[in-house]
């Protein structure tokens, strides 16, 4: 494993180590996915490839580290940019309310164990939505509301029966006298319930994060981490109150309402540094985002054009993310004795029309190449034997 040296590195270099030539370059520390399925899925429109979701609606259990694919088309694509670690989350299906547990993944390697940061990051909720409306019915039908109420109230408290049964389990396993058989769902919140693993909710609207924010309190979860968080500008002083993080979703999109200004989405990340939550940026987890993971930098340029401080905008995708997942000590700055992961580029890694050069992770340096490339060099060659044979 790479880490980096101090102050005398110079003069301790081997004599067969390769030196590049960086003058006017930049160097940054490996940019961190802190909401992705990377890994987990690879063409959308393909059930077979795509493998973030466990059938039910309470899976604690599920891991995501396990069912990493090393070999994905989407993990070079995404190191090319200077993406060189994502949070890969299980996502749930259609209903789903407790997802499993992510993990924290280098992008290169050559099993899962390899890419392994950090397993398990953290346990994922999806609080449930409070729309009290139809899609389909107008919005005065008082029989279709009070369905769409307890459809909401039913969910929350499978959740809030989840923790109450994690809790027994416990219990029981604590107790000496007790015959309880192992049960893997509830033995992998067990951490949960001791305070030693992060629990991330996935919320969007204001009510889901109030809501959310309630159930942590009320269940003793300290310093849970909203994922999403569109509304999270407008919940400033119940976050504070838990102490609570923000991973930023959807930075570079519309507003959620048709009443609100274009640049809602684009000053969030302002608001909330402003405000003093933790925070950081990402995309929006879904498995679209997969493939365009990418362009996590220039969802926080997005933020950085719409008031964001510069400085502030470049940890919101290095060392904010690495604070957020606890593992501040390896990665998202360039300090002595964390891991060398980091890339060379010719520009601010924010703006678009910067190309990333050269990649490091553990010290290692890391191929660029991608499909991407493979299609340009195919497309190119042909472009040149036309013109060789119009001449």
């Amino acid at each position: 494993i790479g880490n980096l040296g101090g102050p005398d590195l110079q003069i301790n270099l081997p004599l067969d180590v390769e030196i590049l030539e960086a003058k006017g370059k930049h160097i940054y520390p490996g940019m961190i996915a802190a909401n992705s399925v990377l890994g987990l899925t690879e063409i959308n429109a393909v059930r077979a490839t795509r493998d973030m979701i466990e059938p039910g609606e309470i899976n604690p259990n599920a891991r995501a580290i396990v069912s990493i694919n090393p070999d994905s088309e989407l993990i070079p694509v995404t190191r090319a940019n200077g993406v060189l670690a994502t949070l890969t989350i299980p996502r749930t299906g259609s209903g789903g309310l407790i997802a499993g547990q992510s993990a924290l993944i280098r992008l290169d390697g050559w099993t899962w164990e390899d890419m392994e940061i950090k397993s398990p990051v953290g346990l994922h909720v999806f609080w449930p939505s409070l729309r009290t409306y139809s899609r389909w019915t107008s919005s005065e039908d008082e029989e279709e509301l009070e369905k769409l109420r307890k459809a909401y109230a039913e969910k929350v408290r499978k959740i809030e029966n989840a923790f109450a049964d994690a809790r027994a389990y416990q219990k029981a396993k604590k107790d000496q006298k007790s015959n309880t058989e192992n049960d893997l769902r509830w033995e992998a919140m067990v951490e949960v319930l001791e305070g030693k693993a992060t629990v991330f909710i996935h919320a969007n609207t204001i009510a889901q994060i109030r809501a959310a924010l309630h159930f942590a309190e009320t269940n003793g979860i300290e310093k849970p981490v909203i994922v999403g968080g569109i509304d999270a500008p407008k919940a400033v002083s119940e976050l504070k109150e838990q102490e609570a993080a923000v991973i930023l979703g959807a930075v570079n999109s519309l507003p959620i309402r048709r009443y609100e200004a274009y640049d809602t989405p684009y000053v969030a990340a302002k608001k909330l540094h402003e405000a003093g939550i933790p925070f950081c940026i990402s995309n929006t987890g879904s498995a679209f985002d997969a493939a365009n993971e990418r362009n996590l930098p220039y969802q926080a340029g997005r933020a950085v054009a719409h008031g964001l401080p510069h400085d502030i905008g470049l940890k919101s995708v290095t060392l904010f993310p690495a604070q957020i997942l606890g593992v501040a000590d390896r990665l998202g700055s360039i300090e002595e004795g964390k891991e060398a992961t980091f890339f060379l580029s010719n520009g601010d890694p924010l703006e678009v029309r910067t190309n990333v050069e050269a990649a490091w992770v553990q010290g290692r340096k890391i191929d660029l190449s991608s499909r991407h490339t493979q299609l340009w060099k195919k497309y190119s060659e042909r472009n040149r034997q036309k013109k060789e044979a119009a001449e």
